[in-house]
């Protein structure tokens, strides 16, 4: 999107970032302050705690959401997308000649895309939970409804993930205004009424409190750090509104918005102490309570949706990129690239939103658990983004070497914060991490020595060609899939084998998937003509494309090799995969990895080819 079509259109490019993007984070006053003060290591509420507490969250605001995601990650666009993996597969191309050193990023990119997992798991328990929980504000008679009525709205959230978000999403926009400016005037309202509290604007306040007593503000961090949760959501979903919308709607309206409520909550408690049971309620009049449930409720839902959006996009793009295997991804949008549903993950995640919200019943418990996933992903991603600032940007070591310095120092710190907390819950999103690190590093290695194992049984694809002068031919084409160009596919030697036939026109075809988002149509492909009617094809997609092959086939009649699928037989390979006596792996990781492919979407179906013009050859390969 260009610069000049994202003016144009900004009106309504802001509105959509404020209703998908800025929804984690927004959420967010519903219990950062209340778990700093009453969370698992209690502040007393006094006036220099309190302002040593907010001009630790203000600052870390603008240092680790402003400068670090806003000013410069958001630069780092992989042509136009960014997250996680997006940012890998840029860096992967810096690190290209550095075997090593690719290694090395492809690890953090991929444990970072890992802990995504678990902090999405996370953020529709401790969100929908913190929201419910203002029913115990209105009376304690209602205490009992809190746990059955978030399992009901986040039921309803996950139920509806099949239909698409489409009609839904274009509501969020005006119940985020609304949120957020509702979080503007009760923050301003109580300003007013203790104006004292903005000096907490001033940074000496942060450093009287981190100083005061070193190991109390320490552990203090790990509950401040709930302010900036979502941070990363702004470089994540850059790809669906641009740099700009997300830029402008985050200076202009949601920054000071938050800062507003966060200081009028400050304010409170420089008034009335005791009003940190949930001093984010208590900022609201008596009749606004129940209205204003309502709408924290709306809003959460809302912040919900974009993780599991975001989780939708993070199994779309593991699997185009090889990291997981074939599964079921729908489009629910035939307007919206971006718009999916992968029916495992929206199913696993809701088990594990069930099983937390059950588990900790509070989203005070839930608090422990949070922190520990987004500050190790904004740790890697400030590790990530130095190669960038370094390698790509080429900025003046002076100014590249203290910033990077600095952005680290603090996302290691409250890291570290954080980890404290991993007895009292944050054992969750990490043993998440791990296992969905040990399946998609699992899988990688799988498939690189299931490759590997094919390369070594290739016949030379000229042996073939030099050798079927006599080979009796049928009408028709025949596209056989391989995922290399070095030999002859695996089912054509069977064909070959037991048919002792071949069609009149045969074709390779290798699907490339490519270290950017998208391809366009005009770099979909690239055709060689092998001689006697053989074809190499080459279909190339992006990480965020959607595989489609027989529209795709289509579109090569623009290059001169137009294909009628009413004549086109499809010839897929399928390996039945056996334990090797010398497995290139451990044991327990082979076994997986048999497993996972066992458990594999058919390729046809992945690719969408009619069923009833494919044909399967089977083949056992030992790895």
């Amino acid at each position: 999107m260009s610069n000049i079509e994202t003016k144009q259109k900004l009106p309504t490019l802001v509105l959509g970032a404020i209703g998908v993007v800025f929804g984690d984070i927004g959420t967010s006053p519903l219990y950062a302050l209340k778990e700093t003060f009453a969370g698992h290591h209690p502040l007393p509420v006094i006036e220099a705690n309190i302002l040593g507490v907010l001009s630790v969250m203000f600052w870390t605001i603008m240092l680790l959401v402003t400068l670090k995601y806003v000013v410069i990650i958001m630069r780092a666009d992989n042509h136009g997308e960014g997250g996680s993996l997006a940012l890998l597969a840029l860096v992967n191309e810096l690190t290209a000649q550095r075997p090593k050193m690719k290694w090395f990023v492809t690890t953090l990119g991929v444990f970072a895309a890992a802990l995504f997992y678990g902090d999405s798991m996370i953020t529709p328990a401790i969100s929908v939970l913190s929201a419910v929980e203002g029913l115990d504000v209105v009376s304690h008679q209602f205490s009992s409804y809190i746990l059955p009525i978030t399992i009901i709205v986040l039921t309803g959230l996950f139920f509806i993930q099949k239909h698409g978000t489409g009609a839904v999403g274009a509501a969020f926009g005006p119940i985020m205004i609304f949120w957020f400016g509702c979080l503007a005037v009760l923050g301003a309202i109580s300003i007013a009424q203790s104006p004292q509290v903005l000096w907490a604007l001033n940074p000496i306040h942060a450093f009287l409190f981190l100083s005061a007593d070193p190991w109390i503000a320490f552990l203090a961090l790990g509950s401040i750090v709930l302010a900036i949760t979502g941070g990363e959501a702004l470089y994540a979903d850059m790809g669906h509104f641009g740099k700009y919308p997300i830029r402008f709607g985050w200076f202009s309206f949601v920054l000071p918005a938050l800062v507003l409520n966060y200081f009028g909550q400050g304010a409170l408690l420089l008034q009335h102490p005791q009003s940190i049971e949930n001093p984010f309620y208590l900022l609201a009049p008596a009749w606004a309570l129940v209205p204003m449930v309502l709408l924290a409720t709306a809003a959460t839902v809302i912040a919900s949706q974009a993780v599991i959006s975001g989780a939708f996009s993070i199994a779309n793009q593991s699997v185009q990129m090889g990291f997981l295997p074939r599964m079921e991804i729908r489009q629910t949008s035939d307007q919206a690239q971006g718009q999916i549903y992968v029916p495992f993950t929206n199913w696993t995640l809701y088990l594990a939103v069930v099983f937390l919200v059950f588990t900790f019943h509070s989203s005070s418990n839930l608090a422990a658990a949070y922190g520990i996933a987004v500050t190790g992903t904004m740790t890697i991603t400030t590790m990530l983004i130095a190669f960038v600032i370094v390698m790509l940007w080429r900025w003046p070591l002076v100014i590249a070497i203290p910033l990077i310095t600095v952005l680290l120092a603090v996302d290691m710190t409250y890291f570290a914060a954080n980890a404290i907390k991993i007895p009292q819950g944050g054992w969750f999103p990490l043993g998440i991490a791990a296992l969905s690190f040990a399946v998609l590093t699992t899988w990688k290695r799988g498939r690189e020595l299931l490759f590997a194992e094919i390369a070594r049984l290739l016949v030379p694809m000229q042996t073939i060609i030099d050798g079927i002068d006599d080979m009796p031919r049928v009408e028709g084409t025949a596209v056989f899939l391989t995922p290399t160009s070095e030999g002859a596919p695996s089912a054509m030697l069977h064909n070959l084998k037991h048919n002792h036939v071949l069609h009149e026109r045969n074709i390779l075809l290798t699907v490339v998937v490519e270290d950017r988002p998208y391809v366009t149509k005009g770099n979909r492909f690239l055709i060689k003509d092998m001689g006697k009617n053989f074809y190499w094809v080459r279909v190339f997609y992006g990480f965020m494309d959607t595989p489609d092959i027989p529209v795709a086939l289509e579109q090569c009649a623009e290059q001169g090799l137009p294909f009628d699928m009413m004549s086109t037989s499809f010839f897929i390979s399928r390996a039945l995969l056996v334990s090797s006596p010398n497995p290139g792996m451990m044991k327990w990781r082979e076994q997986l990895f048999l497993s996972l492919s066992k458990n594999a979407m058919n390729a046809a179906d992945y690719f969408k080819i009619p069923v009833n013009r494919v044909i399967e050859m089977g083949t056992k390969i030992e790895i």
